[in-house]
């Protein structure tokens, strides 16, 4: 039997250009905190995490520069549309960010924001290392080749 899609579960942002601008090693769920008025307007769904990375500050992960549209409703309780905003991860995963940013040279990319079929928001963060212009390149040649595979088998059968 074929399970139902959860009411609950729902993309409220991507990050489509990550994968174009990076080549993403290892991804990772986390959760984010969040002020009442800001899930209000994730339901809506107006928010944006193109412009956005996280990193690690004072021994906690951050999301920054994320945007999420100031909720009308919500009157003077509003919130800040590009404030700081805290993921929560385990002491063991952040001490592998911590390494992987530190050693490494890689960043931390929101790849999407959605809803978990609990209802909660999570941001999946991709640790990434960034593609020089021969990389990205190579990435579109690949594409490109790819779709033109696709037509001429199309075009065949």
């Amino acid at each position: 039997m074929a399970k139902k899609s959860d009411p609950n579960s729902k993309l409220i942002a991507e990050n489509r250009q990550a994968r174009y601008h990076y080549a993403i090693q290892d991804d990772l769920e986390t959760g984010i905190v969040l002020m009442g008025s800001e899930v209000k307007s994730l339901r809506v769904g107006q928010s944006n995490i193109a412009e956005s990375y996280a990193s690690v500050e004072n021994g906690e992960l951050w999301l920054i520069n994320s945007y999420i549209a100031a909720y009308k409703e919500a009157g003077v309780f509003g919130h800040e549309e590009r404030r700081p905003r805290k993921l929560l991860v385990s002491k063991r995963e952040l001490a592998r960010l911590w390494a992987a940013i530190g050693r490494e040279g890689m960043t931390l990319v929101p790849l999407s924001m959605y809803f978990n079929d609990k209802g909660r928001v999570k941001l999946k963060l991709g640790i990434a290392k960034g593609k020089k212009v021969a990389d990205k390149r190579e990435t579109e040649a690949k594409r490109d080749w790819n779709r033109q595979k696709q037509r001429l088998l199309k075009q065949h059968s």
